[in-house]
């Protein structure tokens, strides 16, 4: 007895050293976090291609993995790079300049006053603005480094990755607290979620971005480039997105009297540019995870906060991981408390079915002997 008691102080012990030591390099390691998730995500994404190189072509793991690091980048990482330059240099071009784009704002609010009687933007409001786009401009620069080495390191964890692509999977499995029919559904809505975040949402931004640029181009606004990557930024937020660009451009128009530019905003806004999105959607959803809206708003606001841009794939990314290890905890561990007997196991509430991603199971039919 005594040696059992002592047998479990020393367990515990020893496990409260490996959680300190744990914690201290977490917090150490901290700044590599953003460099290690977008690694995992590239290797969650490439493993198709990884399994075509090394099984199909019989590449070495080397080779394969260069191969995937130069596609990841001239494919994706290139253009969202220029993108954002692009955005930087528009943004602030306004900031140092705003002259203009002030001017702009004001004709706008006084004629809505003229029509309606009430001011729309408040004195001071535009010049809060400028100094909020000054603040953020000042904040992306600075980053602009660090994004840097993060990129350096996160190629340097991806190259590893899939060079030890069977020890590491392994070692996962292993270690994780659940086995059998679990671990498939778990890389399968892992994979699903990746998906969604890092390849779904930002194919729908990209093309509502060049919808809404073709759109700009013909109705004849200045600076058609801008406002295109202003409206793919704004598709991510749930039900309104890139509805908050075209709309006030269309009104903007449509009190100027430039009637017919803003029935064409409108029509192609509502029409091209909200179908498209169905259509996207509706091709990309058999490997989209089903994302509750609430997931990618609580998601894009953490990620900003902690990552800047990137946050805007990885908050959505990283919510909608607990929300699979919760899935997965309560199918494996929890309990189900005194169901009647003839009533199936429910292990997860009611309430929780729609951020879970479990959908509602119709009800059978009962047969009617006659």
């Amino acid at each position: 007895m005594e040696q059992n008691r002592e047998y479990t102080i020393h367990k515990y012990l020893f496990a409260l050293i490996i959680l300190c030591f744990g914690f201290i390099l977490i917090f150490s390691l901290i700044e590599f976090f953003t460099a290690f998730l977008g690694a995992t995500i590239f290797y969650v994404l490439s493993k198709p291609a990884l399994i075509w190189m090394l099984q199909k072509r019989k590449w070495n793991k080397n080779l394969s993995a260069i191969l995937i690091i130069l596609a990841t980048f001239f494919i994706i990482l290139l253009p969202v790079t220029l993108l954002v330059i692009l955005l930087f240099n528009k943004i602030s071009a306004v900031v140092s300049n705003p002259t203009e784009i002030i001017n702009t704002f004001k004709h706008f609010d006084e004629v809505i006053f003229s029509q309606t009687g009430v001011h729309i933007i408040a004195a001071n409001t535009l010049s809060k603005a400028q100094e909020v786009a000054s603040e953020v401009l000042k904040t992306v620069l600075n980053q602009g480094l660090g994004i840097f080495s993060s990129l350096i390191i996160m190629y340097f964890f991806l190259f590893f990755m899939i060079k030890n692509t069977n020890r590491m999977e392994a070692a996962i499995i292993y270690y994780l607290p659940f086995k059998g029919e679990k671990i498939k559904r778990f890389g399968k809505e892992l994979v699903a979620q990746t998906f969604s975040n890092a390849v779904g949402i930002p194919t729908i931004a990209v093309m509502q971005g060049l919808l809404g640029f073709v759109c700009y181009r013909i109705a004849g606004v200045n600076e058609p480039g801008f406002w295109g990557v202003i409206t793919g930024f704004t598709s991510v937020i749930p039900v309104v997105g890139c509805g908050v660009v075209w709309l006030p451009m269309a009104f903007f128009q449509l009190v100027t009297g430039n009637y017919g530019t803003g029935i064409f905003i409108l029509l192609w806004g509502a029409l091209i540019m909200g179908l498209m999105d169905n259509v996207i959607r509706f091709v990309l959803a058999k490997k989209m995870a089903d994302v509750h809206p609430v997931i990618t708003v609580l998601g894009i606001i953490m990620g900003l906060k902690y990552f800047g841009i990137t946050g805007l794939i990885f908050g959505p990314l990283l919510i909608s991981y607990f929300f699979l290890l919760l899935q997965i905890y309560y199918l494996e561990y929890q309990k189900p408390v005194g169901p009647p007997k003839n009533k199936p196991k429910q292990l997860v509430p009611s309430y929780m079915h729609p951020l879970l991603g479990i959908k509602k199971q119709p009800k059978e039919k009962k047969k009617t002997v006659e």
